[in-house]
């Protein structure tokens, strides 16, 4: 027998590597995998949620938690170990003591892939709101790398923690459905990587992602906008990468404007543009609903304590004109929100048709990875009160026709509704993560990296 040992330089390799198609054909295995677990039958089906044991979790030193997620598909079983640091529980006041409230700069940044935008030459020292790079001249420059405003700026914001105390350690391990172990990946690129490859499922559906708003500047926050583009990027004009700190925000740009791996998408669009808009800003509040309204795709990437904008920029009338996508994936304990339950308790509200203004489709429900974890877990759905039934599972949805029968069951207009709401409505998905992500990925990565040589393989 061989086992397969994948690093997590191993995965990250052997992710930046994947064509197109390769993705594709992962997301539709992950998908496949999702609508079995939510319809499938326990005595036929080892993917069924009713086959899934729960999730455990064990305090660590250091105030850390690990947790355990065993899992099974129909072709294997596993078991995820990882390690994350304890999430601080907001005080009364609503600060964590770990955070900084000291006042900072304010600072904005875009970033164009134009032919004709100017490089600043190293003898100018312009402020970071002012700085550009070109997509034909990605290098960096003093004024980008070695600001000392930025590296002594302290965080303005108690809403989100570390992104890196907040990153998975530990460990995927694989087995075959006779229990004989065949793979060992190390977790952390792999997290990134599934949770990104599901959050991808229905914004591959949207009509319109010209303008996408990503939260965050972490692994996470990489991964979608680098899905987003590999799956949809001759359609995105527009990347804004929101985060409380600018410098990891335009570390992340830097990175997408310079580090090879990026060189194929910057030059399959030339419309592309980024920019970066954090909380030291000054006119933070303002631009930051700017863009959240422009945005035809929102990725919540952020481990976040506190609503990360508030409701009214989302549940107004003007801001109910336009039909958005909204992913949240940062947070995965009850006291944790990304978004405000407002906007959840909005999208189930019954629609009763009488409106004296213009307004997107709502689909009456919050589409989540699972109905038990979500309602356990995830801080958004409880804080807005939600029941069983206004939550639908992203595995029901896979398959449109067998979702819209239920859809007329409610008395909805079938097929054609579900489409024009998944396609252009207002839709909310909110994911805690799945041990059966992990599974259906984690086998997938292990086949292809045979194929591709990545990896380290030793028989026993």
């Amino acid at each position: 027998m061989t086992l397969t040992v994948l690093s997590d330089s191993d995965t990250h390799s052997l992710l930046l590597s994947l064509s197109r198609e390769e993705i594709v054909r992962l997301q539709e295995s992950l998908a496949e995998s999702l609508h079995e677990y939510s319809t499938g039958a326990q005595e036929t089906c080892p993917c069924a949620s009713s086959n899934q044991p729960k999730r455990m979790s064990i305090p660590a030193p250091n105030q850390q938690t690990t947790l355990f997620m065993p899992a099974s598909t129909s072709t294997s079983r596993g078991m995820k170990i990882i390690t994350i640091d304890k999430v601080p529980v907001p005080s009364p006041s609503g600060s964590t003591a770990s955070l900084s409230h000291t006042s900072s700069i304010s600072t904005t940044s875009s970033y164009s892939s134009s032919r004709a935008s100017q490089t600043p030459s190293s003898s100018q020292t312009p402020s970071i709101a002012s700085v550009e790079r070109s997509n034909s001249q990605p290098s960096p420059t003093s004024s980008f790398s070695n600001s000392p405003s930025i590296a002594s700026l302290k965080l303005t914001d108690s809403s989100t923690i570390s992104s890196q105390g907040t990153t998975p350690h530990g460990s995927l391990t694989l087995f075959s459905p006779s229990g004989t172990p065949y793979a060992f990946l190390a977790a952390e690129e792999l997290t990134a990587f599934r949770t990104a490859l599901a959050a991808t499922l229905i914004f591959c559906r949207r009509q319109h992602v010209h303008k996408i708003a990503v939260f965050g500047a972490g692994k996470q926050a990489a991964w979608h906008i680098r899905l987003a583009l590999i799956l949809r990027g001759s359609e995105i004009h527009h990347v804004d990468i929101i985060n409380r700190s600018s410098t990891r925000a335009l570390a992340l740009m830097h990175e997408i404007y310079t580090a090879p791996e990026w060189a194929e998408l910057r030059a399959a669009n030339e419309k592309l543009r980024f920019s970066v808009l954090s909380a030291e800003y000054g006119e933070y509040k303002r631009m930051l609903k700017d863009h959240v309204r422009g945005s035809d795709a929102i990725f919540l990437c952020t481990p976040s304590l506190t609503p990360l904008f508030p409701a009214e920029f989302l549940t107004s009338a003007e801001g109910r004109r336009k039909g958005r996508y909204i992913s949240a994936i940062g947070s995965y304990r009850p006291h944790m929100v990304e978004m405000h339950p407002d906007i959840l308790r909005q999208a189930v509200a019954p629609d009763h048709k009488h409106h004296h203004h213009k307004h997107a489709a709502q689909g009456g429900v919050v589409v989540v990875d699972s109905l038990e974890a979500c309602l356990r877990e995830a801080g958004e759905v409880r804080q807005a009160g939600l029941g069983a039934e206004q939550l639908v599972e992203v595995g029901e949805l896979i398959m449109v026709k067998k979702a819209s029968m239920r859809e007329i069951e409610m008395g909805g207009e079938g097929e054609k509704g579900l489409k024009r709401w998944l396609e252009a409505g207002n839709v909310i998905y909110k994911s805690v993560g799945l041990g059966v992500m992990d599974i259906c990925v984690g086998e997938g990565l292990v086949g292809l990296a045979g194929k591709k040589n990545f990896g380290t393989r030793l028989d026993f």
